[in-house]
């Protein structure tokens, strides 16, 4: 006799568009409309592409106008994320926010992500920065929630080309990983992150301004969503569906060097 495994269905929402570089309020009305799209269609964690607040200015190779860099970051007490915490709040979802954190010592490539409540569960800041993220602060840490959807852990954009990032995420009890991104447009993304879903064991959410994914723990592509007009991807992901066959065979005593 077999037991069926307990089903922790959590629908989760792609955002996905293309930013304007510098403008803030049109950045949150697309926002705005996009995430309230996303609350129609019933998803209770919704996530944001990277940086999309100000729409990833530190890649802009045009010329930088003013305001400048730091003008358009935001505290996090300060009104864009005070807005997102108050919209989370409103509609009791799970929020994952990219924007620019402007902090004492400098800047940080942010994702808040605010509860249901509107509570700021924490900020993760992006650890492994390229030459064009220079002008960011390096993150630290990679913390793992635990909510009432289940353990979720973030990575952002190029963090995903590392296999430790996502494999350290899953060893610290993460069922989920969020994944807002802006860079690298091609089918790559694709197998990278059915790669990083399988040698973990996970579901993978990647959100992107041109493409949205769901990558699932035997590597499948579980949904898709690309196209050149504003849209929410939504699916359903089971977290009480995943396998622990490779997981719970790893040497981490051999693992060194």
């Amino acid at each position: 006799m077999t037991t069926e495994p307990s089903q922790r269905p959590v629908r989760v929402g792609l955002i996905q568009d293309v930013p304007i570089k510098w403008d803030l309020a049109a950045n949150w009305r697309a926002f705005e409309t996009l995430f309230l799209r996303g609350v129609e269609r019933g998803a209770q964690i919704l996530c944001t592409p990277e940086c999309f607040l100000d729409g990833y200015v530190s890649s802009d190779e045009s010329g930088w106008p003013e305001p400048g860099f730091r003008d358009v970051a935001q505290p996090l007490d300060g009104e864009y994320v005070t807005r997102a915490r108050d919209l989370a709040r409103a509609h009791g979802v799970h929020l994952i926010f990219g924007f620019t954190e402007r902090a004492e010592a400098g800047c940080y490539n942010a994702a808040a992500f605010i509860g249901p409540d509107g509570d700021l569960l924490g900020v993760y800041h992006k650890t492994h920065l390229l030459d064009h993220d220079l002008r960011y602060l390096p993150g630290e840490d990679l913390p793992v929630w635990e909510t009432s959807l289940g353990r979720i852990g973030i990575m952002i954009c190029a963090d995903r080309r590392w296999p430790e990032t996502a494999r350290t995420l899953r060893v610290r009890g993460a069922e989920l990983i969020m994944n807002p991104t802006y860079g690298m447009w091609h089918l790559d993304n694709e197998w990278w992150m059915r790669t990083r879903s399988y040698e973990n064991e996970c579901y993978i959410c990647f959100t992107h301004p041109n493409v949205s994914l769901v990558t699932g723990p035997k590597g499948e592509l579980a949904a898709k969503l690309q196209s050149n007009v504003p849209d929410v991807l939504v699916h359903d992901v089971d977290l009480g569906d995943l396998p622990t066959r490779m997981f719970s065979h790893r040497r981490p005593d051999i693992y060194h060097g």
